[in-house]
């Protein structure tokens, strides 16, 4: 069986080389000292990628070497989660020995949870056509014997859905659960351990703030819908469709009442706020009624646009998570005029690599 395991002896020190990395690269900011927030050692990551290789009779699971583009067999996934190893297992054990649904199939993608669903994507360089279809009902009645499993066909121009193409997360943090909807292609967090550490942290932030809090880049709700509890209102912004629709049956699924999202991208909200432009999907919202004086922002890799960034310095307090320490430390040169580092953390979200989420909250000088 080909194995990719972790040496997980050498977490620690891993996690060490980060914590000196951005403490030295965030030292010019005078922020306090860095607060880390460890992982599992192994089976962290809910969400995985397989190419899948066809030899012979045989099929498996591949990934490629990021130096030598090698490829690699890949039977059992140490960074997996165990039900994303279990189901690996159960899949090629299953699709081998069926022509109809192993033929032309080139990916699997797995996406499961801590409240044990996983949802299963097989992508096709052919037309999905009805005995596929059987097939495919056939095996997912199967393994519903077992486990909560839904499935996703996709192959050019098509998509075709085997029960729900979503699973239904739960986190618990500080004590509480919380539910959050995951779309298939949609942005979640992967390790979900240390998202429930990230949203404690936040929660600990906001507990002494009052007012109303102000989201921009909100995604499926994953931040405001812990936090709202720590405020009178919460207004929040995203411009993923499928996200601000996972983000509402979110709300409903929480029972929060104080919470109101906005399709828009952080651009079009700053217009809105400067009274530029009129937006219909603004419509019942009347933004000046909020009394908001934290923002969290949570933007992509490339950060915020200098609009943004001069929105942003507007509030008292800021909260910026942050997947990219290059260009949070960008950002921060302009907040840094107007704001201090009062707070600092790093969350090992991956783990063995060089990537870190950052978390920082910054208070008006």
């Amino acid at each position: 069986m080909a194995v990719i395991t972790i040496d997980t002896s050498t977490y620690e020190q891993q996690l060490k080389e980060k914590q000196q990395r951005i403490s030295a690269q965030f030292a010019r900011f005078d922020a306090p000292q860095l607060e880390v927030y460890d992982s599992p050692k192994s089976h962290y990551r809910q969400r995985c990628e397989f190419r899948v290789w066809h030899d012979g009779d045989d099929l498996f699971h591949i990934m490629f070497d990021q130096q030598t583009k090698e490829k690699i067999r890949v039977d059992q996934f140490d960074p997996g989660a165990p039900l994303v190893n279990e189901m690996m297992q159960v899949m090629m054990d299953k699709l081998r020995h069926n022509e109809i649904l192993r033929r032309k199939l080139f990916q699997i993608d797995y996406l499961t949870t801590l409240s044990g669903e996983v949802l299963i994507s097989l992508l096709y360089h052919k037309a999905l056509d009805d005995a596929w279809q059987e097939a495919m009902q056939t095996l997912r009645h199967e393994l519903q014997q077992s486990y909560k499993v839904d499935f996703i066909g996709r192959a050019r121009k098509q998509k075709v859905v085997f029960g729900d193409d979503f699973v239904t997360e739960r986190l618990t943090v500080n004590d509480k659960q919380y539910t959050y909807q995951q779309v298939e292609n949609s942005f979640t967090q992967p390790n979900a351990a240390v998202n429930e550490k990230m949203l404690a942290w936040a929660q600990d932030l906001c507990a002494p703030l009052q007012n109303d809090l102000l989201e921009l880049y909100c995604g499926n709700g994953n931040f405001s819908i812990a936090l709202a509890g720590q405020f009178n209102r919460v207004l929040a912004t995203e411009i993923s469709k499928s996200s601000v629709h996972s983000a509402q049956y979110n709300i409903a699924a929480n029972k929060v009442d104080n919470l109101d999202i906005i399709r828009m991208s952080s651009e079009e909200f700053t217009a809105a706020m400067k009274g530029e432009k009129q937006f219909s999907r603004l419509k019942g919202i009347d933004l000046h009624s909020y009394n908001c004086q934290t923002i969290l922002v949570d933007p992509p890799r490339a950060g915020m646009d200098e609009l943004t960034c001069k929105l942003v310095s507007q509030y008292d307090n800021i909260i910026y998570i942050s997947c990219n320490p290059d260009t949070l430390e960008r950002d921060l040169e302009l907040l840094c005029e107007t704001h201090q580092v009062s707070r600092i953390a790093i969350f090992d979200q991956f783990p063995y690599t060089h990537h870190v989420e950052s978390g920082v909250f910054l208070t008006r000088k």
